[in-house]
């Protein structure tokens, strides 16, 4: 398995809201106005790598390379519309952030973003877009040797949206649900999270009394060779239990494990 599109592992789950629609109430009566499911998803996720630290590797130059802070690209709209432009950016959080650090980080580069369109994604995007088709195409088969060997400038992998821990994206926003959306080859994003909007369903209790619960749809897709099945069936679980507990993102984590070296 040569590339990460070839090695994707594909998965749909679901969690249930009831908790946690009452911890985002409380939130935003603390003073995170803006606070959605998105914050909360990511600092799970931050929360998970912080003792799964293998799902925070990725493969570049056939080697398993790890990160010891998690990245985290989103793209976002100025605007709800149609019409509005997007552009992507990304986070970069340490593995012990709280939800309020996650919070104020992201929310920065949103506000930052829709105040001042045009960011440095924007920017890099669109010097690219100003090269001849012929030539652009070069650039591009040159970038992606750089990238096999490491070679891309700093400057350039700090803004990529490519070269990331997490890419994750909102359905709910749209109101439809969750996608599979596939890995790319260009950079090292080893994950994809799409979650989808809230929906309710009937379902007996343990009393055999059909009851109303409100349930997420979410998928991952994953790059299969930064570790086995096993250790991301684990992981993927402690992020489940992270969100029906998620209060326990008020604090920092007790450990942060560190990765094989």
């Amino acid at each position: 398995m040569v590339n990460r599109v070839g090695s994707q592992n594909l998965i749909t789950d679901r969690i249930p809201m009831t908790k946690l629609e009452t911890y985002l109430k409380e939130k935003q009566e603390e003073g995170m106005t803006n606070i959605s499911m998105m914050h909360v998803l990511i600092a799970a996720y931050v929360r998970m790598a912080a003792s799964r630290p293998a799902v925070n590797r990725f493969i570049r130059g056939q080697r398993v390379w790890t990160r010891d802070e998690v990245e985290v690209s989103l793209v976002i709209k100025k605007e709800m519309t149609l019409e509005s432009p997007d552009t992507a950016i990304k986070i970069v959080v340490p593995r012990d952030a709280t939800l309020k650090e996650i919070y104020e980080t992201l929310n920065a580069k949103i506000v930052d973003y829709r105040e001042n369109p045009g960011g440095d994604f924007d920017k890099v995007a669109g010097g690219l877009a100003k090269i001849p088709a012929l030539f652009l195409k070069f650039v591009v088969w040159m970038l992606k040797g750089m990238d096999y060997f490491g070679l891309i400038p700093k400057f350039l992998t700090d803004v990529s949206p490519f070269h990331c821990s997490l890419f994750i994206t909102s359905m709910g926003s749209l109101g439809i649900p969750p996608i599979h959306h596939h890995l790319y080859d260009f950079g090292t994003c080893p994950v994809f999270c799409s979650f989808g909007a809230k929906k309710r369903v009937y379902e007996p209790d343990d009393e055999g009394n059909i009851v109303k619960k409100s349930y997420m749809d979410f998928t991952f897709v994953t790059d299969e060779r930064i570790c086995d099945g096993f250790y991301f069936a684990s992981g993927l679980k402690h992020f489940k239990n992270i969100l029906k507990n998620p209060r326990q993102l008020d604090e920092k984590p007790a450990e942060v494990v560190m990765d094989i070296r």
